[in-house]
């Protein structure tokens, strides 16, 4: 959307959070490791940005379910209810020391869901990657009432933020004067 051309690369890293760790300092860590993890393999110069997203409801994160009953519980949990999407992001230049992070949060209010509108959407698998077991960007996005903030900081990458840190650093998208490497 942006005008970035990419590559996704997803890092194996344990997605554990620590005991006593708040969902803020989760996600930029989820991030970090992310990013670093992706650089320590690509070529000197190359930016990597690593980005992670919790649901949080009332002290409780909601990370990505591990099966379809798991998905359909969570959603049937956030029905109904709104809750604040945080989504942490990270920039590394491979073979520098270089890093920038970064957080952003939204708030989402949902529809009330039945359990058999739930168990439907879980049964599709699109909730299966997704931080609280649904997509805005995708169908899970019906389930949604209302959204204060940025809607790219609840699909998991902030844009808005994103593009003004690349921006800084002379990183440019497709047809801009790039200075930096992507």
């Amino acid at each position: 959307m942006a005008g970035y051309e990419f590559e996704v690369d997803s890092p194996d890293i344990d997605e554990t959070q620590l005991p006593g760790e708040q969902p803020e300092e989760f996600v930029i860590r989820m991030a970090a490791e992310k990013a670093t993890a992706v650089a320590e393999r690509a070529a000197a110069g190359t930016c990597v940005l690593g980005f992670d997203t919790a649901v949080v409801l009332q002290d409780r994160v909601y990370g990505k379910p591990d099966d379809v009953s798991q998905a359909a519980e969570m959603l049937l949990s956030l029905a109904g209810r709104t809750h604040t999407v945080i989504t942490g992001y990270c920039l590394v230049i491979a073979g520098g020391v270089d890093e920038e992070r970064g957080i952003d949060a939204a708030r989402v209010t949902m529809r009330p869901v039945s359990r058999q509108q739930a168990e439907d959407y879980a049964a599709t698998g699109e909730p299966l990657d997704k931080a609280g077991a649904y997509a805005l960007q995708g169908r899970g996005g019906g389930f949604v009432a209302a959204v204060e903030g940025h809607r790219s900081t609840v699909i998991g990458l902030p844009l808005e933020h994103v593009v003004d840190l690349l921006t800084r650093r002379g990183i440019m998208p497709r047809g801009g004067e790039a200075t930096g490497e992507v």
